[in-house]
């Protein structure tokens, strides 16, 4: 018998998790969560074998609770299960200490060969972030990436203080594809946010 300890924002995730795998032979699930921060409490109270664990929550983010897990040496193997894919959230998590790394779109059978991986201390990986973190070894070391030209003009326009909002319409691109650029530029010059991204273009000579 697999013990799970759930760990999700959202109420309706957690009940249909606890019942699909309350419904199936093999695991039973010991409790649950709403954030990070419970998450690490509870894990390190019930002793659970695997933690089903989201990524991004208010009450604190699954990174954190992986790294914090991993410190306190608590024995359970940390599946996460989430709908973001990007580089920002596989890297961390995987570093951090998780065993293995799911989206929520997985199939459950999936998911129970998953979970029995994970209890065994099998990494298990859905093919998504697996190409990802493939591509990321291959890649040149962060902060060391050209940028492409759309990025520079990012760039130079977040130096001058526009909002993305401003810069789309500058662009003519929607602002989630900002987002999607200043995401790629911080990776690239190895910033965290905007102020840091500038600081580093200038003192790099890529602005100004």
């Amino acid at each position: 018998m697999i013990s799970l300890l759930i760990v999700d924002d959202h109420p309706v995730v957690r009940d249909g998790l606890r019942g699909m795998f309350e419904s199936a032979p093999g695991f039973t699930v010991l409790g649950e969560a709403a954030g990070g921060v419970e998450g690490v409490a509870k894990a390190a109270a019930l002793d659970p074998d695997v933690v089903l664990m989201d990524l991004r929550m208010p009450g604190g983010s699954g990174v954190d609770a992986i790294r914090e897990l991993t410190r306190r040496g608590v024995r359970a193997k940390v599946l996460v299960l989430t709908t973001y894919d990007t580089d920002s959230d596989t890297l961390p998590a995987i570093e951090a200490g998780a065993t293995g790394y799911l989206l929520k779109d997985a199939p459950r059978e999936e998911l129970f060969t998953a979970v029995r991986a994970a209890a065994e201390g099998r990494t298990v990986l859905s093919p998504a972030v697996a190409s990802r973190l493939v591509s990321a070894v291959r890649a040149p070391a962060r902060g060391n990436e050209p940028l492409s030209a759309r990025e520079r003009e990012v760039l130079a326009l977040v130096a001058k203080g526009t909002s993305n909002r401003e810069i789309a319409r500058e662009l003519f691109i929607s602002e989630a594809t900002v987002k999607t650029h200043l995401t790629h530029l911080y990776a690239k010059l190895g910033a965290k946010d905007r102020a840091a991204a500038v600081a580093v273009a200038y003192d790099r000579g890529i602005l100004g």
